[in-house]
């Protein structure tokens, strides 16, 4: 029942009980109209009751949603645990790859080769600093040799020594920046014990054209003790097949270094080449870089 039904009911019955009830005369006992009011008053209680009961069971309308706040809270703003500013990548063992055997006490050099892919120049404000096993000797901090822009490599190397002990030995490092942050982990694995013979290094690798002669190759090259080793050189230029140079051997008659050397007298063409050395034997591996110009 609707709520503007109810209110004509309510209206029609109060008239219609004033319109009853109004005295004209003292009513007798026997009056009829006495028995119409009561029954009147008593429709009008009923219907009072009905009304209210109808008013508190009644649905009422649906009602709106409240209205959605009219700002939106911030987001939490994820921070990056990692800058891109300072950041490395390694390319490769230079020197002494990992497992390499020494003899007690035998110094060696360890190089790494890094590529800079961070954001940020290296400078040498940066520094390779020893982060934890065995320091073999190692001093740190060891400042950078030279700036590195993004995009570019460097060698970094440290001079260490084996331990006097038998065993295999780890040790970690990495660079931090001028501010003292520490990114670029890299690490050195050695054994300590009756040592294979290997080339434990190659340093000092250049490479320059002499006028109407050719390119002049050099380097120097380690060893752990006596034995024989073979060699050659690789010419690279971008985009185009490695040029080999034929195998040659050097003799070593106990732990130490030798200088090699080589001139190229057939540049092929002007242009940019890369210069390696590359050990046959016993490593089978390829060491240095070093660039130069044909005319």
């Amino acid at each position: 029942m609707s709520k503007k039904t109810l209110f004509s009911l309510l209206s029609f019955a109060t008239l219609l009980i004033f319109a009853c009830t109004l005295p004209s005369s003292k009513p007798e006992a026997n009056d009829p109209n006495i028995i119409f009011t009561a029954a009147a008053e008593t429709a009008s209680s009923q219907l009072t009751q009905i009304a209210m009961d109808s008013l508190q069971t009644e649905t009422p309308p649906s009602q709106p949603p409240p209205l959605a706040p009219s700002f939106t809270p911030n987001a939490p703003t994820a921070i990056s645990t990692e800058s891109n500013c300072d950041k490395a990548a390694f390319v490769k063992d230079v020197t002494v790859p990992d497992g390499t055997i020494f003899t007690p006490n035998e110094p060696f050099t360890k190089t790494w080769r890094v590529k800079n892919i961070g954001t940020c120049t290296w400078t040498t404000g940066y520094a390779l600093v020893f982060d934890g096993g065995a320091q073999l000797g190692g001093a740190s901090p060891q400042p950078l040799t030279a700036n590195v822009a993004p995009g570019e490599t460097i060698d970094i190397s440290v001079n260490l020594s084996a331990p006097a002990t038998d065993g295999s030995y780890t040790g970690n490092w990495q660079i931090k920046n001028a501010t003292g942050v520490l990114f670029a982990k890299i690490y050195v694995q050695i054994k300590v014990g009756d040592a294979v013979f290997a080339v434990t290094s190659v340093q000092d690798l250049d490479a320059y054209y002499i006028s109407g002669r050719g390119a002049a190759l050099t380097a120097k090259i380690t060893a752990n003790k006596a034995g024989e080793v073979e060699y050659h050189w690789i010419l690279r230029e971008s985009g185009q097949a490695d040029i080999a140079i034929t195998i040659e051997k050097i003799a070593f008659s106990s732990a130490g270094t030798e200088e090699v050397s080589y001139l190229w007298s057939a540049c092929p063409h002007a242009g940019s080449f890369t210069a390696y050395l590359y050990i046959d034997d016993p490593n089978h591996q390829e060491f240095g870089q070093a660039d130069f110009n044909c005319p």
